[in-house]
């Protein structure tokens, strides 16, 4: 419990208003409730949630320290009343999420609170399952990313234990990521791979693809497959060989048929004739291949995962059933 008295520069504000500006990390939704419930109380007792403060009223507030703490980006969790989440499937050491296009994982200088990494940490914080204010707590971890504007499965480990094997079987390549995407005329042929070598600009933040190696660039290889084509787009089902940044983007346009969207490797023509604002790209499906030992993750071991929808499929691809994609095998 936190004891303030109102002094003259506070007088006359709503308590409600008052709370907020005292503890901007208390979210508005749980600083009412909190009044509701008398933890917040105005001379001793439960006050309502418009009342004016006078000078000399003693407020006794019954909520967590943490909220009384300066925001900082580590904290930016608590600020969030209800994360939002679309959980595709959970256990006591990870979380699979299928993060929609627009929302950055991690906090950066463009933003700090709605980004799907903290939106996890309210989510675990709430539900008592972590908090970063207990001795040598571990915090909870994202083991792949996807760009801002792709969707798709995101793994999120809640145990330190969790993130190491995790890491490792990313590594060892022992996880199959598929991709859906929507790309401008007809790949010739139907079905293959494309191969090359990726440099990357960090400067532009942007990569450039190389038929042949040069300093500083990476193998890439993507395996694709055609899956149906329609209105001078075709449906492109991914298999990542390698996972390199912008990889599947920067492959396609090279080959001469950059993704629906793309505002960085396509065609702002096209993107304007269709109207649409961001890569039609998708990492919609999630395999686990364990060939070694995966510790307390060894149940996933041969399962597979799936969203439910992929927001370009209905506008572009209509007749296109998400149940008749099938990766190969």
């Amino acid at each position: 419990m936190k004891e303030f008295t109102i002094a003259k520069n506070d007088a006359g504000q709503r308590l409600d208003r008052w709370l907020a500006k005292t503890l901007p990390l208390l979210p508005a939704p749980l600083a009412q409730k909190y009044i509701r419930l008398k933890r917040v109380k105005v001379n001793g007792k439960g006050s309502k949630r418009d009342v004016r403060l006078q000078v000399g009223d003693v407020l006794q507030l019954y909520i967590n320290d943490e909220f009384f703490d300066r925001p900082t980006p580590e904290n930016a969790f608590l600020s969030l009343y209800q994360p939002k989440l679309n959980i595709l499937y959970e256990d006591e050491h990870i979380l699979l999420l299928d993060k929609r296009p627009g929302l950055v994982v991690h906090p950066d200088e463009t933003e700090r609170v709605n980004t799907l990494l903290t939106h996890i940490q309210a989510y675990l914080y709430q539900k008592k399952e972590w908090s970063p204010y207990k001795e040598n707590s571990f915090a909870p971890a994202l083991c792949n990313r996807i760009d801002r504007n792709t969707g798709g499965i995101v793994i999120a480990a809640k145990t330190a234990e969790a993130l190491r094997v995790m890491n490792q079987k990313i590594k060892d390549r022992e996880l199959s990521k598929f991709y859906l995407c929507a790309v401008l005329g007809r790949m010739d042929p139907r079905e293959g791979k494309l191969e090359g070598f990726i440099w990357k600009d960090e400067v532009k933040k942007q990569v450039y693809v190389r038929s042949r190696p040069q300093p500083g660039a990476k193998t890439a290889i993507t395996l694709y497959k055609t899956l149906a084509v329609q209105n001078g787009l075709s449906l492109v089902e991914c298999d990542l060989i390698t996972g390199r940044t912008h990889q599947i983007r920067a492959q396609f346009a090279a080959a001469g048929h950059p993704l629906l969207g793309d505002g960085k490797y396509g065609s702002e023509r096209e993107n304007r004739k269709y109207g649409r604002h961001g890569q039609a790209l998708y990492s919609y499906r999630l395999e686990f291949r364990f060939t070694t030992d995966a510790g307390p993750l060894e149940h996933l071991n041969s399962r597979s995962f799936q969203v439910e929808d992929v927001d370009f499929l209905k506008e572009y691809f209509p007749d296109f059933h998400l149940s008749q994609a099938q990766p190969e095998r």
